[in-house]
């Protein structure tokens, strides 16, 4: 048995929960947030056989997407402005973090 931790953006995680019901898998939705951008995230937790982890990938590869977005940087407080970028900068996002790890033992109560 395996464990997937997909980590997708918030944009996605609807699309990807549909998906993952529609093929009959089941999983748990944690909202999170994301570090570099502070935009919301969702946190997938999958229990899967270790059969069907390549089914599971490929439902979420086909429903997270990487996008392009313009993004305003934060001025910085306090600190030196030599390195400040004044205007919107575009960065790719989306798409969808994944961890597999093995499971060493799972009880349902």
């Amino acid at each position: 048995m395996k464990l997937v931790i997909a980590i997708v953006q918030d944009k996605d995680s609807n699309r990807l929960s549909n998906a993952l019901v529609r093929e009959g898998f089941r999983a748990t939705k944690l909202a999170s947030t994301g570090g570099f951008l502070r935009a919301g995230n969702t946190t997938f937790m999958i229990g899967i056989e270790d059969e069907r982890v390549s089914d599971v990938m490929q439902v979420i590869k086909s429903n997270c997407k990487v996008r392009d977005q313009l993004v305003s940087p934060v001025s910085p407080m306090g600190s030196t402005t030599d390195s400040y970028i004044p205007f919107p900068v575009e960065v790719q996002v989306g798409g969808a973090a994944v961890f597999v790890v093995p499971v060493e033992r799972f009880e349902h109560f």
